[in-house]
């Protein structure tokens, strides 16, 4: 009831009405109150969401930080981080990037739109990369693609699996066509890896499109996705009017991607954990 009885702290009405407006004047709900399910569409009430930030109602798994991810996945106090203090260059000297690239970085904590390092999941050890949409979308540039190439060098020189959460809208527009490069250089890294004979698991979260889908997001031994998860290359205008044909109304979904042999399992939230724990002892972890 507590809800109800300080309505004046959850609702404001807006200024700008007349008196003579009042009457018929809507309510307006902090941004922060409330969500509405991407899956369902219910209207949800924040705290119902929980820690995992899990839809009551339908199970839709809410885009979550890299660092809600890490406590949700690792050991406590096992995370090391590895790779910080890396910047871009800005290649093509782009306008107002530097200033963006400062500004998102003291909202979200991150130096970039990936952290990486080594942790503990329940016992066994892994190099861990963690993909954040909130940096940028996500967006793949040349700082994201040099964290996660050093991260497979790092697991390919120690012996270590690697598990990767990916995430992202595509290349970095801001950095053109180095951007788009990371593809390849992330991928040569991947090979090396898995030429020592190393585990790499992938695990896709909404949403996984682009360059990232397009090349080491799709190249693990085993791919898990999230519920719900939107995972494509191209977007659905792009392709519909380029095969002139309506697609599915799931397509690019984690479930029509399952159906269609392209990820091998779907985890739920709660379950991740201990799903990553059990594949990296079943493929030579190490505790």
């Amino acid at each position: 009831m507590a809800l109800f009885s300080k309505k004046d702290k959850y609702i404001r009405i807006n200024p700008n009405r007349s008196s003579r407006e009042v009457p018929q004047a809507k309510p307006e709900f902090p941004d922060e109150l409330f969500s509405k399910c991407p899956g369902c569409k219910h209207i949800i009430y924040q705290k119902d969401l929980g820690s995992e930030r899990i839809c009551p109602q339908c199970g839709y798994t809410f885009r979550i930080s890299a660092f809600e991810r890490l406590n949700l996945t690792v050991d406590a106090n096992s995370f090391e981080e590895l790779f910080t203090g890396i910047e871009t260059t800005d290649p093509l000297d782009f306008p107002n990037y530097r200033e963006k690239l400062k500004k998102i970085r003291a909202k979200t904590g991150l130096d970039e739109a990936v952290l990486t390092g080594i942790a503990t999941i329940d016992g066994q050890t892994t190099a861990l990369g963690i993909m954040d949409s909130n940096f940028i979308m996500a967006s793949m540039g040349t700082v994201v693609g040099e964290k996660i190439t050093r991260l497979f060098e790092y697991a390919t020189e120690h012996q270590l699996p690697v598990t990767l959460f990916t995430a992202s809208g595509g290349a970095r527009m801001q950095e053109g066509i180095m951007s788009l490069m990371q593809m390849a250089k992330v991928s040569a890294a991947v090979r090396r890896h898995s030429n020592a004979g190393l585990f790499y698991l992938t695990v896709l979260t909404d949403p996984t499109t682009g360059g990232v889908t397009a090349s080491f997001a799709m190249e693990g031994d085993i791919i898990l996705a999230e519920t719900q998860a939107l995972i494509g290359f191209a977007g659905r205008r792009v392709i519909e009017t380029t095969v002139r044909e309506k697609l599915p109304d799931d397509f690019q979904k984690a479930e029509f991607l399952l159906e269609h042999g392209f990820v091998d399992a779907i985890v739920k939230r709660l379950e991740l954990r201990s799903t990553i724990a059990r594949l990296l002892a079943f493929h030579g972890g190490k505790q």
